[in-house]
């Protein structure tokens, strides 16, 4: 993989950056429209070590993202309170400056949600990274393959 092109690096939430699935109870709490989930919810890698690499990687002239889902069949209010508690767990744990945050509706094309076609996603969901490398762009699985190091390799291909 060649990351020469600066581009946007996206990454999901749940279960790529936040431990939504390691919650106790968290799919009941989900199907009786509970945020806490969303606001408790471990980080799953170093995001100190993280933003540190990201805030390089954007002096060298990259973008950084999030794009997540809502609630698998939530309600309009409650999906409103689950983009909320995610930004604000967003802000806690993982304190970057985005260039965009994108929480949409469950399901929705994440690919077509980022503008640019050769972008770089972290993302469990096995559809979407068919999807996003579909379209060109990179996806990584942050179950497999671990963040830190990945963004640790694009600085160092970058400068390179």
């Amino acid at each position: 993989r060649c990351y020469k092109m600066k581009t946007t690096i996206w990454f999901d939430m749940d279960g790529t950056i936040a431990d939504l699935y390691g919650v106790e109870n968290w799919l009941n709490d989900l199907r009786t429209e509970r945020t806490t989930p969303y606001e408790i919810a471990t980080p799953l890698c170093d995001l100190k070590r993280a933003t540190d690499l990201l805030n390089e990687l954007k002096d060298l002239g990259y973008s950084v993202g999030i794009i997540s889902w809502t609630s698998k069949g939530g309600s309009k209010e409650y999906n409103a309170r689950v983009r909320k508690a995610k930004k604000e767990w967003l802000k806690r744990e993982f304190p970057i400056q985005f260039e965009e945050i994108h929480i949409v509706k469950y399901g929705t094309r994440k690919d077509y949600v980022a503008n640019e076609k050769n972008a770089i996603i972290f993302d469990d969901d096995n559809s979407v990274r068919e999807f996003w490398i579909n379209r060109g762009g990179i996806a990584f699985n942050p179950i497999e393959e671990n963040i830190i190091e990945i963004l640790e390799k694009i600085i160092e291909e970058s400068v390179s």
